[in-house]
């Protein structure tokens, strides 16, 4: 019996994304779009997309969020719906990995039992860029956990409907799983998909499910079937409304199927069928095993897949981090550098550097060229004039102080950016080492969710195989007891003429015995037992 009904919220409650919406307001829904397609087809995270997104959204107004929650779509047959079930006595929840500010006005216009999404953090009137709650870091598996511990509810009485791939968890963990207008990977484990986009589809589905009486055990139906074929031949009447009942899921199939003409070859029939019912059962339970193995590994290597991740954004953030660290330390190098030069000029050095130009200019035609000995005595006599200027020029010693100083200064922020980048290559080599061990990590988690798909589709072919082998099984039981019947009937039929006549011989020895004739022991037992005279 169904109790509690969950729905995701995004494109299943509301007719679009909320963050999208949002993103509207801040123009940065283009990108906020395109990280979440990734998301709800399973290439990203939950956790990664929605702190990406939310970042974006930094500085958008509380005030505007909330004029758009009253303005958002509600899907067609919402209202209906989740009337319809409250009106029928289930519960209603929504765990959803969208925002407090579009969510709790719901609460009250839909009177949800239970409502458990994100909070956008805000300051001032506006979102920081920042997000918390339980659907950040956890999965809605966690939180419907939570609701049916707290709660007289089990997880055999629920029911999860949802989209993306963020609703696998509890689309899995749930009794039945329905995929609403939802992502290919949500509908490989669902089960049932639902194209149309109205909810009061949902709506007929859960009534119809939760009318009908679940079928008993396979096991159970086997060693009773005989007894229930008896009982359908005594009551037909009876036997239709308990058929009507039967759960659509589970309901044996009509079978053609030809009986033995004879009781015992119909008998073996029975047993060559049991065997195979035994069989296929085994080959169930087998693919079922594997379904369990695969889809463990598969939860193991997501978590996996999380951490490294968690660790790689960790260590890629460290590394922008430093890299802003190396930028405002070379921003301080520079401008010490360029106070240097201007020092160094204002100290006289650029006119001993000019002069000391010149005067290797002369050196090297004198050096270099042929000159007759007027020219190159005037190009003599022009040097030691120079070098007698160069060393006139005195350097200001407080000015050369100065510059000793900034010159230390400079040394200094160039060793911090040495250091800075050499921690940030770090962080970035520790990075890619961790984006690579995700990408390892998601294939495997990938292929054993292929095996748990291929298994799970494999149980449920031979539960299928198992079904028609059952209805073979009612078949034969119900001719056994028609047999059965028949027989008790004849023999009861036997048994009232050989009374009749009995009764008519003990009639015959009574007048015999009020004429004085002596009877046998026979004679008198006969009488005994028809208590006659």
């Amino acid at each position: 019996m169904i109790k509690l009904v969950v729905f995701d919220l995004d494109n299943v409650i509301i007719d679009g994304e909320a963050i999208d919406e949002i993103g509207k307001l801040v123009d940065v829904q283009e990108q906020i779009a395109e990280i979440t397609e990734k998301a709800m087809n399973g290439d990203l995270d939950f956790e990664t997309s929605i702190k990406e997104r939310v970042k974006l959204l930094e500085g958008a107004s509380v005030e505007d969020i909330k004029k758009l929650s009253n303005e958002m779509k509600l899907m067609d047959g919402a209202e209906e719906a989740i009337k319809g079930l409250k009106d029928n006595g289930y519960e209603v929840a929504v765990i959803s990995g969208s925002f407090d500010l579009i969510a709790d006005p719901l609460k009250e216009k839909l009177n949800l039992d239970y409502l458990y999404t994100n909070k956008l953090e805000e300051k001032d009137g506006k979102l920081t860029g920042e997000v918390s709650g339980p659907l950040v870091e956890g999965s809605k598996a966690d939180v419907l956990n939570d609701i049916i511990e707290n709660n007289d509810i089990s997880i055999e009485e629920c029911i999860a409907v949802g989209d993306g791939a963020n609703d696998i968890s509890m689309i899995e963990i749930a009794q039945i799983g329905i995929a609403f207008n939802a992502k290919p990977a949500v509908k490989e484990v669902a089960d049932i998909v639902l194209e149309e986009k109205n909810l009061k589809e949902v709506l007929n589905i859960i009534t119809d499910l939760n009318s009908e009486a679940t079928e008993e055990a396979t096991e159970e139906a086997t060693e009773e079937a005989t007894e229930e074929a008896t009982e359908e031949d005594k009551n037909p009447e009876k036997d239709s409304k308990t058929k009507s009942k039967k759960s659509k899921k589970d309901a044996l199939p009509e079978v053609d199927f030809d009986l033995a003409p004879t009781p015992e070859g119909v008998r073996k029939q029975k047993d060559e069928r049991e065997e195979i019912i035994a069989k296929i059962a085994d080959e169930r339970e087998e693919f079922n095993k594997i379904a369990k193995e695969q889809r463990k590994i598969r939860d193991e290597l997501n978590n996996d897949l999380k951490e490294n991740l968690k660790l790689a954004i960790e260590l890629r953030d460290n590394r922008n981090e430093v890299n802003k660290s190396v930028e405002e330390a070379k921003k301080l190098r520079d401008n010490v550098n360029d106070e240097l030069k201007k020092l160094e000029w204002s100290s006289g050095r650029r006119d001993r550097l000019k002069l000391e130009n010149e005067i290797k200019k002369i050196d090297k035609i004198i050096e270099t060229r042929v000159l007759d000995i007027k020219k190159e005595n005037q190009l003599v006599k022009n040097a030691n004039d120079l070098r007698k200027q160069l060393m006139d020029i005195q350097e200001d010693e407080k000015i050369k102080e100065e510059a000793q100083k900034l010159k230390k200064i400079s040394e200094d922020h160039h060793a911090n950016v040495v250091e800075l980048s050499t921690q940030a290559q770090d962080y970035h080599e520790k990075m890619l080492n961790y984006f690579r061990k995700t990408d390892e990590i998601r294939t495997e988690a990938d292929e054993a969710h292929k095996k748990f798909v291929e298994a799970r589709k494999a149980a449920s072919s031979k539960h299928e195989e198992f079904k028609v082998v059952l209805s073979e099984i009612h078949v034969i039981n119900k001719e056994l007891g028609t047999n059965k019947s028949k027989r008790r009937k004849s023999e009861k039929q036997a048994n009232t003429k050989k009374n009749r006549e009995e009764k008519e011989k003990a009639q015959d020895i009574f007048e015999k015995f009020k004429h004085g004739k002596k009877l046998t022991t026979e004679e008198l037992l006969l009488l005994q037992k028809h208590d006659i005279g």
